[in-house]
């Protein structure tokens, strides 16, 4: 399945080292056309990196990029995360730290 970036009318950036993650949306009909009530569908733990922040600062001043860049495919938290909705998008604001994994 192929990932298309959002289109959206405002621009989100994420400040410090803070991850924007569209999740992935689960299934909403089976191999053989029955449509999943929206009730008994499962949510996903997986998410596709829509922005990332400059990275955290440390005491020194010095900035640690974030591992992650725009487009990334990654294992999320089951709990966590700020809810941010745009243009009828509903997207997760994580710290970089808070992301499990990184799925090649």
């Amino acid at each position: 399945m192929a990932f298309r970036m959002p289109q959206l009318s405002k621009t989100i950036v994420p400040m410090m080292d803070r991850v924007l993650v569209q999740r992935i949306k689960a299934q909403t009909k089976t191999a053989s056309g029955i449509y999943i009530p929206e009730k008994a569908q499962e949510t996903l733990n997986e998410g596709y990196v829509i922005a990332v922040g400059k990275g955290i600062v440390t005491q020194e001043g010095k900035v640690i990029p974030s591992e992650l860049k725009e487009g990334d495919k990654v294992l999320l938290p089951p709990y966590g995360g700020s809810a941010v909705k745009v243009d009828n998008e509903e997207f997760l604001l994580f710290r970089d730290s808070e992301i499990l994994a990184k799925i090649q």
